[in-house]
């Protein structure tokens, strides 16, 4: 089944938390709702999920409608065939591990010897069969979490959703974790809407990711696209690292820092604002010592300036040099002290051309 939603709109009071926002998620299509807290994608999840009840618009999981407010429409959670996994895991702590798998189809008043079949199912496919009569204080924080993919499988449901449900991990298991909930959701080929303020977590697993801000969707689009080609500067900051460079416009065409230095872009597709930046990735600049020599041409720009900063991450350096009046990171492996003067060399297509937020017309 896939999810549509038109024009949803939820507000608590006089406050408007979602504005209007429409998108699709397909059968078999892993969709995640990307952005900082408040921004309102927790919100639309549970809405989708019926745990808060949409002020308008539509929703609907298939053919049917399970929230249309104006229609009177409210579906209630348990017949809307989802399976949902909370940040907090919602585990009962009185209940065995096959008690709490078993609890949303219990309440559904499925057989015993159904209920029984089934969790074992589930408790099979996240490698916790073996598990089945511990309760959770005799759990790990990774094994409560299978726990709470196994509730949220059981039953086959029609929909997956996720509220950032790694948040509670550590590094090296969230990986894991990630990788284990991508082979479900392919395996159970089911419409997936996975909620995160992660964007590691969004681009790695998602095939779809709508970047979201004040109730509002900002940008929609496959990973590689918004971390290539994001639409304005707030994507650009939230999705990935990045460095903005101050421009202008060169006699009505092409473009320059504001010292001066000639600057070649991909503008393509660039929204119309009054104001724009050059945004580069750190890991798309080439960094060297010295700064008189290397000239620009029409394969490479050419930035000189000096690093004033200096953070060492294991697997490279990330340096921050002063250039034409911004700061600009870039990852490199090569060592350079505080204060060295260097070059700096990007190729023309991974040098964004960005609209200022609040500023695209």
């Amino acid at each position: 089944m896939s999810i549509s939603i038109e024009n949803l709109t939820k507000r608590y009071g006089a406050l408007t938390v979602v504005h209007g926002i429409s998108f699709t998620v397909a059968k078999g299509e892993f969709m995640s709702l990307l952005g900082p807290s408040g921004c309102g994608k927790t919100t639309t999840l549970r809405c989708i999920a019926g745990l808060e009840d949409a002020d308008g618009g539509v929703i609907r999981i298939g053919e049917g409608i399970v929230s249309a407010p104006e229609q009177g429409v409210v579906v209630p959670v348990h017949e809307r065939q989802i399976g949902m996994v909370f940040q907090s895991y919602a585990i009962w702590p009185h209940m065995t591990v096959a008690g709490n798998v078993g609890f949303p189809l219990a309440i559904r008043k499925v057989s015993a010897a159904d209920v029984e079949k089934q969790v074992d199912e589930a408790l099979e496919i996240v490698g916790m069969r073996h598990l089945r009569e511990r309760h959770p204080s005799q759990l790990s924080g990774g094994q409560q979490q299978r726990v709470a993919l196994a509730r949220a499988i059981v039953g086959r449901p029609q929909v997956l959703l996720f509220d950032e449900p790694l948040s509670n991990l550590d590094a090296k298991l969230r990986e894991g974790t990630r990788a284990e909930i991508k082979r479900l959701q392919r395996e159970l080929d089911v419409a997936t809407v996975y909620v995160t303020h992660d964007q590691e977590e969004a681009l790695s697993m998602s095939d779809r990711v709508i970047v979201m801000d004040g109730g509002r969707i900002t940008q929609a689009g496959v990973p590689k696209e918004l971390y290539r080609r994001p639409a304005n500067r707030f994507v650009a900051d939230f999705v990935g690292r990045a460095s903005f460079i101050d421009i202008m416009r060169v006699n009505g065409a092409g473009w320059a820092t504001t010292g001066g230095t000639k600057l070649r872009l991909d503008d393509a597709g660039a929204p119309p604002a009054e104001r724009y930046q050059a945004m580069l990735r750190p890991e798309s600049v080439d960094i060297c010592g010295g700064s008189a020599s290397a000239q620009a041409d029409d394969a490479v720009n050419v930035l000189h300036g000096h690093v004033v900063e200096s953070h060492y991450l294991g697997a490279y350096t990330e340096y921050h040099v002063e250039a034409s009046g911004s700061r600009v990171k870039v990852h490199s492996r090569d060592d350079f002290d505080v204060g060295t003067e260097v070059t700096l060399r990007f190729a023309p297509e991974f040098c964004r051309l960005v609209a200022l937020s609040g500023e695209a017309r």
